[in-house]
């Protein structure tokens, strides 16, 4: 619908932030940030969510994109969300009971009285820019790693490759997440990045893979070049943009 409002949110490991997008992918108001607050049980994250909102236009529906693996809007697991201080901390077994099947859907739906679609942040993001044409593939770099994969614009069954392991005992996140890209460097970093991208090549034989993520920009220009031309650096507000053609997958 031509006047339909998205409230659409991008929960990430280290910030929370939100804006109301309109029928044509526009950010109606500048977006809203807010640092993730830890430890962060699901009712604090919905009662975080609903503070951003209380502070934007008001909107028609809500989309919702937060790292893990999430189906139907539930939550199976999310990997920053159960630790006591955020990523790289303690695990709180008490946090990974209440998140686990956790109907975020429902609970974002009842919070703010407004259809909602919750989804994992990469396949939010994905949805802002795929073309719908052929094996689309995004991966985001930030606090960690996010991906999502579209076969002609349909969104592919979620597999959450940040857990998987690359090398050393460390998993994707570990590897080329915030703290790697800080204690190495940009360039030492990037290299990281390209060999990540040359591992998953020939698992996923993607038409297109984009890169995106508040990280994205931070790859050196002569790994990207090196990377291949198959490859597309993204804007960082593709998980707002998603919001709304998200709800068209």
């Amino acid at each position: 619908m031509a006047d339909e409002m998205t409230l659409a949110i991008d929960c990430g490991g280290g910030g929370i932030k939100a804006s109301v997008v309109d029928a044509q992918g526009t950010l109606i108001a500048p977006a809203r940030r807010t640092p993730t607050p830890y430890p962060l049980p699901p009712e604090l994250l919905v009662e975080t969510v609903v503070g951003l909102a209380g502070s934007l236009p008001r909107a028609t529906r809500v989309t919702m994109g937060m790292p893990g693996m999430i189906r139907h809007g539930v939550v199976v697991t999310t990997p920053h969300y159960i630790t006591k201080d955020g990523p790289r901390s303690r695990v709180l077994p008490e946090l990974v009971e209440r998140w686990s099947r956790f109907d975020m859907g429902r609970a974002i739906h009842t919070a703010l009285g407004l259809p909602a679609l919750v989804r994992n942040d990469a396949e939010v993001a994905g949805a802002g820019v795929i073309t719908g044409t052929g094996l689309e593939m995004i991966i985001t770099l930030g606090t960690g790693l996010g991906n999502a994969v579209f076969d002609g614009g349909r969104l592919a069954p979620h597999v959450e490759v940040s857990q998987g392991f690359v090398r050393w005992g460390l998993t994707y996140d570990d590897y080329i997440g915030e703290h790697e890209r800080l204690r190495l460097g940009d360039a030492h970093w990037s290299r990281r990045v390209r060999r990540v991208v040359d591992g998953l090549r020939p698992m996923y034989m993607w038409d297109r893979l984009y890169l995106g993520g508040g990280n994205s920009k931070r790859i050196t220009v002569l790994n990207l070049q090196r990377m291949g031309e198959d490859i597309v650096v993204v804007p960082n507000d593709a998980g707002l943009v998603g919001g709304v053609r998200s709800w068209e997958l």
